[in-house]
């Protein structure tokens, strides 16, 4: 992925649109991302972000913890579920280009499970675990997913259960890591 294409799937917010389930959905209700189309109009975080400040992202503002517009939105009040908290410290930190990189990474692994691993129920899953597990970590789960289903020739063609063993397994890992993967805490 170029990287002017990687870029205009950062949202103002800390998420990545690369990673989220309505971005990589096929429906007519997909989303483009936060900074194509119309819907960033409605957003009161790209307004402030973008519009009043001239900032790429929110971890560029001082006050971002302690905004009023920030705090009023998901993003702060479950910060398990949506990582965009965590997102933005690791761009103060690490820049945003080193953020980035990892983050098309993320994109390139969740390519992979969308397309070896999806019974058609599992792209959320995917989304989620590529959003907040390390790409080791899922790497990991699929290789012993894999080497689980090497000489089971009848099971290696059956989609559903691989998924549903590379969910059991990511699952494992997940809660060994204490990682949440579950919508609701």
């Amino acid at each position: 992925m170029k990287t002017e294409d990687a870029k205009s799937l950062i949202g103002c917010c800390g998420l990545y649109c690369g990673l989220c389930s309505r971005y990589q959905s096929k429906a007519p209700s997909r989303c483009p991302g936060c900074k194509v189309g119309e819907q960033r109009s409605w957003c009161s975080i790209w307004n402030c972000c973008v519009q009043k400040h001239g900032y790429e992202t929110c971890a560029q503002c001082p006050d971002v913890f302690h905004c009023e517009i920030f705090s009023r939105r998901k993003i702060i009040k479950d910060p398990g579920w949506i990582p965009a908290p965590q997102n933005l410290r690791l761009i103060r930190e690490i820049g945003l280009e080193m953020w980035l990189e990892e983050q098309t990474k993320r994109q390139a692994l969740l390519h992979v499970l969308l397309e070896n691993y999806n019974e058609g129920r599992s792209m959320s899953f995917y989304c989620k675990s590529c959003a907040r597990m390390p790409s080791e970590m899922i790497n990991k789960a699929v290789k012993e997913t894999n080497k689980k289903l090497v000489g089971e020739e009848d099971y290696k063609s059956d989609i559903k259960l691989k998924a549903k063993f590379l969910r059991l397994v990511m699952n494992y890992l997940a809660v060994k890591a204490d990682i949440s993967l579950n919508e609701r805490q």
